[in-house]
């Protein structure tokens, strides 16, 4: 994931670099706001560049993936492998959503673990078709609700490690 990280930078504003992390699918904000936090750029800064990356691409999954995904699929056995699996594996961590419709599309987005997040949440909207109108809200709120838990987290996380690093240099002047 650094070489990703690396690779941005290059090419990126530290801030382009937390946008379009934020972007990818599996990392989203997840890896974007320890990103941005740990490049100093200041924490409210991190949540709204982050959440905009992981928001843009939501609308046009829950418009496109089918069509796409049929195309795809038809066209490559390579890719009907794929969606054979992502969609295995959106099923097997969708239980809240089967069951609460777009409400659990919320919780799907909004709890920080690998697969879960704004692109899965998208893919499994469009799996139990539920309808744009309530599909795009929920997985928002979702993003919201990640985001400050992961900015809270890293925030204490990054300062626990300061802490941590003020006391061993500490230890070695003393």
């Amino acid at each position: 994931m650094e070489t990703i990280f690396s690779w941005f930078n290059q090419f990126f504003t530290e801030r382009w670099a937390v946008f379009f992390t934020a972007w990818l699918p599996f990392i989203e904000l997840r890896g974007a706001i320890p990103l941005g936090i740990s490049m100093g750029i200041k924490p409210l800064q991190v949540f709204l560049i982050s959440m905009a990356g992981n928001a843009i691409p939501v609308i046009p999954l829950l418009l496109l993936l089918n069509p796409v995904r049929d195309f795809l699929i038809r066209n490559s056995k390579l890719m009907a492998g794929f969606f054979d699996w992502l969609y295995e594996r959106t099923i097997r961590k969708s239980d809240k959503v089967n069951k609460y419709g777009a409400a659990g599309l919320i919780l799907f987005t909004a709890i920080p673990f690998p697969t879960t997040g704004a692109w899965t949440a998208s893919l499994a909207a469009v799996i139990f078709k539920i309808k744009f109108k309530y599909a795009l809200p929920a997985i928002l709120a979702g993003i919201v609700l990640a985001g400050i838990v992961v900015t809270i987290t890293s925030i204490t996380i990054l300062s626990l490690n300061m802490d941590r690093a003020l006391l061993m240099l500490a230890d070695v002047v003393s």
